[in-house]
């Protein structure tokens, strides 16, 4: 595909605290741990009890309706707690790591002489499929399935995002090894989406189709929609490439791997930069002291500030980031007619403030704060000019909220998935939680179907 998709609609929120362009090594963490949540749809069965020893790739716990989907323990040591909340739910499985990094080891792969249903197995026990997902639903992909192509999106375009380019380095054989296992898995196309702009990316075995606009060209549902859009009856996988460079170093080496290189960014981070650590990092391991003392309550996301997590100190670095972000949290903040001064420092899509006149390159510190209540939602075309996929997203929403089945498959229930909607829920002057409805509407549809 050598054309370049332009994306026209969107918005690139100019964010302050972009990472330096240099990557260390994080400070080693004594404890590691599995959180469930991350997962959307899993039903968790523990496999280990406390004080049981592990090894890197030894499954922790299974999804209990498909117990070949296992998740396995990011480093290796000992069992140390298995934590639980309302109803027993499992909270999370912490690892205190050994330093050691033993891995199980699956043998060494030759890609191109194993068939589909071992490229599989060896994922499945390995403990990396679950970095693969699915459209519709957005959920772990159904490993019994075929699907119609496979999606991989080789850039972020979310504010502060990681650099994929600084992140390859090195690691281009990983890649290249990556795609080739992907490839084994449809008898379709594997399409990998890169930045217009980006020459260095080389791979063969799928096809490149190359991207150029504002955030969300990042986001693999509308890439998906720009290549070859999901329609009923039809699945396709997808998987974000810095995650695709774990399956990379399993085909490679035969062992699990799962270092990734994480940007540390945020307004309220002393030094931005990037950190080569383990998934499932305690948090104070990779801020140690690099947070400004401004005094400030300060909000810590395992994510990006549109789709991430809030997390505290004592949290872990969750399984599909690949950045925290730090910004003020907001609640100690008052101003006195606030909403009366001209807003300098203020950032506003819709010209409210007088900011807009300082230019493009000005960088906003943003806090945490919503500024209004939810309401009734307002039919003004807000969304539109942010959301770059051929749907109608008020609509749509309001067939959700509705559960109308047939207006939610006519509007294009099916091609979404919540982080679609997040730059729609930053400029909703509703208030209204966007991705949490899309994502309550796609798991009734899919109780539905089923």
């Amino acid at each position: 595909m050598a054309d370049v998709i332009k994306i026209k609609r969107g918005l690139d929120i100019p964010l302050a605290g972009d990472a330096d362009k240099v990557i260390i090594n994080s400070e080693k963490s004594d404890f590691y741990a599995l959180v469930p949540d991350d997962f959307h749809g899993v039903i968790p069965k523990i496999l280990v009890k406390c004080g049981d020893n592990v090894k890197v790739g030894t499954p922790l716990m299974c999804d209990k309706n498909r117990p070949e989907i296992q998740f396995v323990s990011p480093v290796s040591g000992d069992i140390v707690a298995v934590n639980r909340g309302e109803r027993r739910k499992v909270l999370n499985i912490v690892v205190k790591s050994d330093g050691k990094s033993e891995a199980v080891d699956f043998g060494a792969f030759n890609i191109a002489s194993i068939d589909r249903d071992q490229v599989k197995s060896i994922l499945l026990n390995a403990g990396l499929f679950p970095f693969i997902k699915q459209r519709p639903y957005d959920i772990i992909a159904n490993p019994t399935d075929t699907p119609r192509d496979i999606f991989v999106t080789a850039f972020d375009s979310a504010p502060l995002a990681p650099d994929f380019n600084l992140v390859l380095k090195r690691e281009e054989k990983a890649l290249q090894a990556g795609i080739d296992a992907l490839a084994k898995l449809t008898d379709g196309k594997v399409y990998l989406s890169v930045r217009a702009s980006d020459e260095s990316i080389k791979v063969t075995g799928c096809e490149v189709a190359k991207f150029d606009g504002c955030h969300p060209s990042g986001n693999v549902g509308v890439q998906i929609a720009a290549i070859a859009p999901v329609n009923k009856g039809e699945t396709v996988w997808t998987i974000s490439a810095f995650d695709l460079l774990m399956i990379g170093r399993l085909i490679n080496t035969g062992k699990p791997d799962f270092t990734r290189v994480i940007a540390l960014t945020g307004a309220e981070v002393e030094r931005p930069t990037y950190l080569r650590c383990v998934f499932g990092a305690s948090i104070s391991s990779l801020i140690g002291n690099n947070l400004k003392n401004t005094g400030h309550h300060q909000r810590i996301i395992s994510g990006n500030v549109l789709t991430g997590t809030k997390v505290a100190k004592d949290d872990f670095l969750r399984a599909y980031s690949s950045q925290i972000t730090v910004i003020p949290e907001g609640d100690d903040c008052n101003e006195f007619f606030g909403w009366a001064t001209p807003g300098l420092g203020k950032f506003s899509l819709s010209h409210t403030f007088c900011s807009w006149l300082s230019g493009s390159k000005k960088r906003y510190n943003i806090d945490a704060r919503i500024r209004g209540g939810e309401r009734g939602i307002i039919m003004s075309g807000e969304y539109d000019k942010v959301f770059p996929m051929d749907i109608l997203p008020e609509f749509l929403i309001k067939a959700v909220i509705a559960f109308d089945i047939d207006k939610m498959e006519n509007l294009g229930i099916y091609e979404v998935a919540p982080e679609d909607f997040a730059l729609c829920e930053f400029v909703d002057t509703s208030k209204l939680p966007l991705q949490q409805i899309i994502r309550n509407g796609l798991d009734e549809l899919m109780k539905e179907m089923n």
